[in-house]
């Protein structure tokens, strides 16, 4: 992921980076991403089912329970494990989480392991009750996602009136004192949406924005051909930059973020190079420190039936399931090529990425992108939007 409000807007130093010595164990959330060690943040898509029918959901959700969730007590186990290994973060992801009985259960045994609990969620079945538990058990950040304003969420989620749910939930997390953010991922359906997105976000006094980047995966693979052109991705960072800017200089800083696409990072230095050189070296040290794309090394995702994943989109792949192994073996294996070439893939990286002088900050982008439309694990990342002149060494 990519701060803008961190690196555009200064919301962070190196020097605040560096006091915790980078390691996962010691840095406080918003911090993590700049780690050293790169212990695993790990989502775990706690189940399949889900209340809605999104269009381009990554997972295949559904409204029936999928053959096979882990039990109560296999994720207490599976959570042990994690907490062990020293993974920092566990995100309970779904289909829609919260319609497992146990997700206030299981969040709770997670942050008395020391782990830190967020939950990913639709926010349509948040209710003054069950956010009220969720504040008493620790939990540490409720992301909810949204697709634009009105009809244009209805549309992509499949039910009309999830909006106004939706937005009852932030109000209820809100009220019961839990840290709130919400999830945008953009494409061409709803790109003339993001201004609207950004005052929805003013305007509820939300604390949190991250726009995602499409990702050709589950039901989201058939929306390939809407996904932005290289062009409009430009102009979004400009305009998620400039409205980021304006909200710092009326005094109502937020986290603004960017995710699955790791050519924002050099594009924000690119900027700042020409508007604050200064700032724009500092940006650069982050960008080092944050080394880009992290799955299979820095990040894991967990199915409901316990297979591990290098990241939630790339369901072709499975390293093994944590039924038969604890996921801390399988993610230390040695001796599993895929998991070891990821973790020196600038090694493997093929075409323009290659060659790319940003190989460093951004670490190839992102390979199941790569792969759902080349078939080629290695090739470039389709979604880069960098010129060729601004990748040249």
């Amino acid at each position: 992921m990519t701060g803008i409000s961190k690196l555009y807007c200064q919301a962070i130093e190196a020097s605040d980076v560096l006091r915790y010595n980078r390691q996962s164990s010691c840095l406080p959330s918003h911090l993590l991403q700049f780690s050293a060690d790169k212990k695993p943040v790990v989502v775990w898509n706690a189940t399949r089912a889900c209340n809605l029918k999104c269009i381009h959901c990554y997972s295949n959700s559904n409204n029936a329970k999928a053959v096979g969730e882990l039990s109560t007590l296999e994720a207490k186990r599976f959570i042990d494990d994690l907490a062990a290994f020293g993974a920092p973060v566990i995100l309970f992801s779904g289909g829609e989480p919260l319609l497992r009985a146990d997700l206030i259960e299981l969040a709770e045994y997670a942050t008395k392991q020391g782990m830190r609990a967020v939950i990913s969620t639709n926010g349509t079945l948040l209710t003054e009750d069950n956010t009220k538990r969720l504040k008493a058990v620790g939990l540490s950040y409720v992301g909810i996602s949204i697709d634009g304003v009105a009809a244009t969420h209805d549309f992509f989620r499949g039910v009309q009136g999830a909006f106004k749910r939706t937005l009852r939930g932030i109000e209820l997390c809100k009220k019961a004192g839990i840290k709130v953010g919400m999830r945008f991922t953009v494409n061409k359906h709803n790109l003339a949406d993001v201004p609207a997105i950004f005052d929805l976000l003013e305007s509820e006094e939300v604390d949190r924005l991250c726009f995602y980047h499409l990702v050709y995966s589950g039901r989201g693979s058939e929306l390939i051909n809407e996904d932005l052109s290289h062009e409009q991705k430009r102009n979004l960072l400009n305009l998620i930059m400039d409205r980021t800017k304006d909200l710092f200089a009326k005094g109502k800083p937020k986290e603004i973020l960017t995710v699955d696409n790791h050519a924002d990072g050099p594009f924000v230095y690119l900027r700042l190079l020409k508007e604050n050189p200064r700032r724009a070296q500092e940006v650069l040290d982050l960008l080092m420190m944050n080394a880009g794309n992290s799955s299979g090394q820095g990040f894991a995702c967990v199915s409901w039936d316990g297979e591990v994943h290098p990241d939630q989109f790339w369901r072709s792949v499975s390293f093994g399931n944590v039924r038969q192994r604890p996921f801390s073996e399988i993610w230390s294996d040695n001796e599993n090529e895929l998991l070891q070439k990821l973790r020196t893939k600038k090694q493997h990286i093929k075409g323009r990425c290659a060659d790319c002088r940003w190989l460093e900050v951004c670490g190839g982008n992102f390979r199941a992108r790569a792969f759902a439309v080349s078939g080629d694990l290695w090739a470039p990342d389709p979604a880069c939007y960098l010129t060729d002149e601004e990748i040249a060494k």
